[in-house]
């Protein structure tokens, strides 16, 4: 049972209560005490241990003066030699990087669009100061929005009034990608001030591409204009980016020129099985064994590649530091809709690297707002997912907030329900009322043209070079003509991600003599190879090789347009020479050289004179120390020749130099399944007189399919042995002039290496001198031309001064019969003109006249038309009578002007003024 507690025991329970809080609060008053004290006596050891150091410092100093001046000698000593070795030490101090600031830019000069608002910029500033305080109002979690930034002139500027559509005059840049790369290789990237801020002003593109810098929001304007120039639906955006996109940090992608194109892979078309072939032997080995092997090796690949794909991402993880502003980054980039220009998907265009990305791109991790030249619209949807939620249909009001109601997005039509819901007395009460025009159009851009130079179009980068890190790659890139020997690219591929081990290098050129295009080298391999453009004096397209010296392995291929030959393509190893051919008269598709060791010559002549000397017959005399066979083996093929039988139409034939032997090997029919052979053996028998070859059948071994008469008759095997005779002259003679022509295309391919021409348009004529003087001496020949012609056509003396003899001072005679030439010449020419004036109205008033008694002669048979023919030609001919009244008129009043006016002229002319003074 509970008992409720009496009054005194409730007082003295508050008593203990209270006493007990008394002696907590004394506690804790001496525990504060102590550390105070504690404190205290901290500082006061400080204090004496400063003391200490102060005392043993002044000791210090109360040295003998004795002490004092022999290091003050030495001091000074060590001094001087410190200051000679310091001034030997060449410091190269960094260069600060220039930054983009309004105080570089010159004002001066701007024109006046740049430097005040228009009334209706005017009225749009008020209009979105208006929306962006309705906008902070509404969303106050929301940051305040990029409207009206100042420009260089500090004057506030809406930022679609920034943008100024401008399609380029060069056709280069009519396509996204390439206005892109030029954008990025042009303009130098400057950070933003605050890189949680949008920044506070926004140049023109006019002066940015003037200094070449600027942030990203000029960057994508700039870039915007050129695309909505070309035709492109693209817009400006302002969100939130990655570290790696806002700092143009590239170390983590792929170069784009190391990604090597997917090979699309063609089924070849099996042949229909003939009916009558020979089957294949039957495959003995166990398939499931042989699919296991499949498996078992790619999944080691994979495992090999899984392995180094996670040392890379471990290393990439290591390397790269979690970013603090996450999320928070502010960035600019392009948008470009679907829909203009056959696009068919949307996608962001980052204008530091001028890279596509998708819209669901990890690297985009927000949208605040996004703007063209016509109208703004400000993202109202969540990027909780970055942007892979977001849908970019601008006409939808709920997604995107537009800010003018002029807007060339088509709006969300309203539901039945909602349209039958509205109330119809409002139509009632607005009947009568004049409608309102509530919408507002975008003023006119107010950046001036943006016009780029051929000069800066051609330079592309700021000083002409440009270096981009890519991961385990380093681009760098020039303007052309900027490097003597034409190099404007350079792709240098590394193992690994430190960049310190060199895989192989990549340069192109431009320009070059030798059409030189590509030199790809390969540092693991040594092996180099070069790549031409049509117009090389041999013909080369490429040239792959390990060393310049002959004799080494290489690869030359050809155009074979440009070849008599037909050669495509010449392997040459140090024994042996493969070449290919395509097109040429005689079908041969492919000759094959099989060479012995070089010969040691003792003549004086060097390897260029006989690079591989060829097999010599014995006829020759033995004596000369080169009959030593080193062309020991030919090999030729041939296409097949429709017009011959296929027993007659030699596919391959083979020269054996050394066994004295040709075996040749004829095209197979297509009902047959073997070919004819044939082989003849060489025999340096003669006759009595030593000038014939003794023909005997064991010199002819054949198999033929289907044998016939004419081919076993010795005179038949006797022609077809001395005519494989010639043709194998003819093969060591071409084998011969093959590699004196290798030897030709590697001394000419060194002497373009260490000339390196550079081929200079006759359209350039900044460079082309020859054309520059050209163009000048053309441009002073037509402006003397010009002068001349005025001259002759102001001086109104010339006809006269023309009958006296040249050279011969004026007479006071002269000069007065000069003036009343001229103006009794002016004056006969005043007085032909009114007769021709006179003369002509005359018969016009003679022709109407007569077509007037003309229809009162015939007015009552004249038809409809004839009247209407009639009453036009009378309001025509009544037109020209009229004005040539009025010149007549005008005429007799200019005419007696125009007399006073030359003499005048004639009185003050510089030639005769002397001589008519006494006249005046």
């Amino acid at each position: 049972m509970l008992v409720a507690p009496s009054w005194s025991e409730v007082g003295h329970s508050e008593c203990i209560y209270s006493s007990y809080r008394d002696l907590i609060s004394r506690q804790s008053e001496t525990q504060q005490m102590e550390v105070l004290k504690e404190k205290v006596e901290e500082e006061e050891e400080a204090e004496r241990a400063e003391q200490a150091e102060r005392a043993e410092r002044a000791k210090k100093m109360m040295r003998p003066m004795e002490v004092r001046k022999e290091d003050t000698t030495r001091t000074q000593e060590m001094l001087r030699d410190l200051e000679r070795k310091l001034s030997e030490i060449e410091v190269s101090i960094p260069e600060k990087p220039s930054t983009f600031t309004k105080d570089a830019i010159d004002t001066s000069k701007l024109p006046l669009s740049y430097q005040s608002n228009t009334p209706k910029e005017e009225h749009l500033l008020q209009v979105a100061d208006n929306f962006s305080r309705q906008y902070s109002h509404l969303c106050p979690d929301r940051v305040p929005l990029f409207l009206y930034p100042v420009n260089e002139c500090s004057v506030p500027k809406f930022v679609s009034t920034t943008i100024r559509p401008t399609l380029m005059p060069y056709p280069e840049l009519y396509n996204w990608d390439t206005c892109a790369q030029f954008v990025s290789d042009f303009l130098s990237a400057v950070p933003l001030p605050d890189p949680l801020k949008p920044p506070s002003y926004l140049y023109s593109s006019t002066t940015v591409l003037k200094y070449q810098e600027g942030n990203c929001f000029d960057f994508s304007t700039l870039l915007c204009s050129m695309l909505l120039g070309a035709g492109y639906d693209a817009y400006c955006v302002y969100g939130y980016g990655s570290q790696d996109l806002c700092h143009m940090d590239l170390t983590r992608e792929v170069c784009p020129l190391t990604v090597k194109p997917k090979e699309m892979v063609k089924e070849e078309e099996k042949a229909p099985p003939k009916k009558y072939a020979v089957k294949p032997p039957r495959d003995l080995t166990s398939r499931f064994e042989r699919e296991q092997e499949i498996k078992r090796q790619e999944g080691v690949k994979a495992e090999e590649e899984k392995r180094l794909k996670q040392g890379e991402r471990l290393a990439e993880q290591e390397s790269a530091k979690t970013d603090p502003l996450h999320g928070l980054r502010v960035h600019s980039w392009v948008l470009v809709l679907s829909g203009k220009r056959e696009v068919p998907e949307s996608f962001f265009i980052d204008p530091f690297t001028a890279r596509s990305y998708s819209t669901q791109d990890d690297h985009f991790l927000g949208i605040e707002s996004l703007w063209n030249h016509k109208n703004y619209w400000v993202n109202m949807q969540d990027c909780w997912n970055c942007c892979k939620d977001l849908v970019f249909d601008l006409g939808d009001p709920v997604r995107w907030e537009y800010l003018l109601l002029e807007t060339d997005k088509p709006l969300l039509s309203l539901t039945e329900e909602e349209d039958d819901g509205m109330n119809d007395d409002d139509d009632v009460e607005n009947l009568g009322k004049e409608d309102e025009d509530k919408s507002f159009d975008m003023p006119c851009s107010w950046v001036e043209q943006i016009e780029i130079s051929p000069e800066a179009f051609e330079t592309r980068c700021p000083n002409g070079k440009k270096v981009i890190q890519y991961k385990r790659a380093r681009l760098e890139k020039w303007a052309p003509y900027l490097n003597n020997n034409g190099l404007v690219c350079r792709l240098t591929t590394y193992e690994d991600l430190q960049c310190t081990k060199i895989l192989e290098i990549k340069e192109w050129f431009q320009n070059r003599k030798d059409m030189l295009e590509l030199k790809h080298i390969n540092k693991v391999t040594g092996l180099n190879i070069d790549y031409f453009k049509p117009g090389h004096p041999q013909a080369l397209r490429a040239h792959s090789y390990t060393s310049m010296q002959p004799e080494m392995d290489r690869v030359m291929e050809f155009y074979e347009t440009a070849r008599v030959d037909g050669l495509i393509k010449r392997e040459e190893t140090p024994r042996t020479m493969t070449e290919y051919y395509q097109g040429r008269p005689d079908l041969l598709s492919y000759r094959h050289v099989n060479f012995g060791p070089r010969i040691k010559k003792l003549s004086l002549n060097s390897a260029e004179s006989n690079p591989r000397p060829v097999v010599l017959r014995h006829s020759l005399p033995t004596s000369h120390p080169t009959h030593v066979l080193a062309c020991q083996k030919i090999t030729e093929r041939f296409s097949r020749n429709p017009a011959k039988p296929a027993d007659e139409d030699v596919a391959e034939r083979v020269f054996l130099l050394l066994d004295e032997r040709i075996q040749l090997r004829y095209h197979c029919r297509e009902d047959h399944l073997t070919a004819s052979k044939r082989e003849f053996l060489w025999r340096t028998e003669g006759d009595s007189k030593g000038n014939k070859i003794i023909m005997t059948p064991d010199m002819c071994l054949s198999f033929e399919v289907e044998p016939m008469e004419h081919t076993k008759k010795l005179l038949y095997q006797y022609e077809a042995m001395m005519k494989l005779k010639n043709e194998e002259k003819l093969a060591r003679h071409q084998a011969w002039e093959s590699e004196l022509e290798v030897l030709e295309i590697l001394k000419l391919r060194e002497e373009e290496e260490a000339a390196h021409v550079l081929t200079i348009s006759i359209y350039d004529t900044k460079r082309n001198e020859k054309s520059k003087e050209y163009r000048e001496a053309m441009e002073r020949m037509m402006l003397e031309e010009h002068l001349w012609q005025a001259e002759a056509q102001l001086d109104y003396l010339a006809p006269f001064l023309a009958q006296l003899p040249p050279g011969e001072k004026l007479t006071r005679w002269q000069a007065v019969r000069l003036k009343d030439e001229c103006l009794s010449d002016f004056k006969q020419r005043l007085i032909d003109k009114a007769n021709l004036i006179q003369a002509r109205f005359e018969k016009e008033t003679q022709e109407l006249q007569k077509q007037q008694q003309w229809y009162q002669e015939n007015q009552v048979t004249l038809t409809p038309e004839d009247e209407d023919l009639y009453l036009s030609y009378c309001s025509q001919a009544m037109f020209r009578i009229r004005i040539l009244e009025q010149r007549l008129n005008r005429h007799k009043e200019l005419a007696p002007l125009k007399y006073l006016a030359l003499e005048e002229k004639l009185y003050k002319d510089p030639r005769l003024v002397e001589l008519l003074k006494v006249f005046v």
